[in-house]
């Protein structure tokens, strides 16, 4: 019977494998072909032949200014920036194994919000300055709650609940400082605080970039530890995890995602929340993480959130953090509803 058992759930979880791989596949497809969209829309018309030309060396001046100094940092930093905040999503959401375990939710893209104001009113504006900021802020935010909801290990609704607080609290903290600051840097970090992908350039690219193929390299060992994890503490414990100091070197791993992306772009809301869920519904994985999928689809979501952002309202040019913020309402209030029926 036992080996039944061992059988099904093997075939289970390679289906579960094969339509992750097939999904991962069409994901990828979306996203090129939602990224060589994005290279054609603007005032400045391209086509497809213009891109091309760009990649055979072939492309007027013009074109290749418009592509490799306008619009390529900008879609470079939606896909990679939307990936990493999936990643650290993922990696909360399977810690505290809850939906609404996200950074934005728990407090931790608040505490690198904190910790970019405070480099600002320090007078340095440079990226390397604010990532050390948001990084630090995210950090220390991160190990308040942690050692605020331990009683005898950390508990997943204490977490979030614990992180909420602490967000509420910085929250306020942030507006306090924006009200004593000066106008000018009052006015960059409301700004900044939007959450925008306009004002991106290679340099805060690149930089990111290395942030999050850090955490991505980290990726595919914290995916079977957080597996493991999800079995229970106890049962991880049984196949040699060490369990807190596991759960803290996770903690670490996503708000470094969280804070190369919040030191870049500002604190954009809700991708961090939705891309995993998403991810779980179109790979079959049901409750278990799945990183890849994860940072695809967050990917997508931040692209396409970006492009509306541009060119949903003519004329209009919208912070991207809007966007997102409009959209991931709407789905943070479906999930309360899920999850309230459920009973949490």
């Amino acid at each position: 019977m036992s080996g039944t058992f061992v059988i099904r759930a093997g075939s289970l979880s390679l289906r579960a494998s094969r339509r992750g791989v097939l999904v991962c596949g069409l994901l990828s497809a979306a996203l090129l072909a939602l990224a060589l969209w994005a290279f054609t829309l603007g005032s400045y018309a391209l086509s497809l032949g213009d891109l091309a030309a760009v990649v055979s060396g072939t492309a007027g001046n013009g074109v290749r200014t418009v592509v490799l100094e306008w619009r390529a940092p900008r879609i470079v930093a939606a896909v990679v920036f939307g990936a990493a905040l999936a990643l650290g999503g993922a990696v909360f959401q399977s810690l505290t194994r809850n939906p609404l375990g996200s950074p934005d939710v728990i407090g931790f893209t608040t505490g690198s919000y904190t910790g970019v104001v405070l480099t600002l009113l320090a007078g340095a504006s440079s990226y390397s300055a604010l990532a050390a900021g948001a990084l630090a802020g995210g950090l220390v935010t991160a190990l308040a709650v942690y050692l605020l909801s331990f009683r005898r290990g950390v508990r997943g609704f204490r977490l979030i609940i614990v992180g909420i607080a602490v967000g509420a609290l910085l929250s306020s903290v942030n507006t306090w400082f924006s009200v004593k600051a000066d106008v000018d840097t009052a006015l960059r970090a409301a700004v900044w605080g939007a959450g925008s992908l306009s004002a991106i350039g290679w340099p805060a690219v690149l930089m990111a970039s290395v942030l999050v193929a850090v955490a991505a390299l980290a990726a595919p060992v914290a995916q079977r530890r957080m597996r493991w994890l999800e079995l229970g503490d106890d049962t991880a414990a049984m196949l040699g995890v060490r369990v807190e100091r596991t759960k803290l070197l996770l903690v670490v791993l996503g708000v470094t995602a969280t804070a190369a992306v919040t030191a870049a772009a500002g604190p954009i809301a809700f991708v961090a929340l939705a891309a995993p869920q998403i991810a779980r519904r179109l790979t079959g994985r049901g409750t278990s993480v799945d990183l890849a999928g994860s940072a695809l689809v967050g990917a997508l979501l931040l692209l396409g959130a970006d492009i509306a952002a541009q060119h949903a309202i003519g004329g209009v040019v919208l912070p991207t953090g809007a966007v997102t913020v409009c959209v991931g309402g709407a789905y943070l209030l479906v999930l309360l509803v899920r999850e309230s029926r459920r009973g949490f």
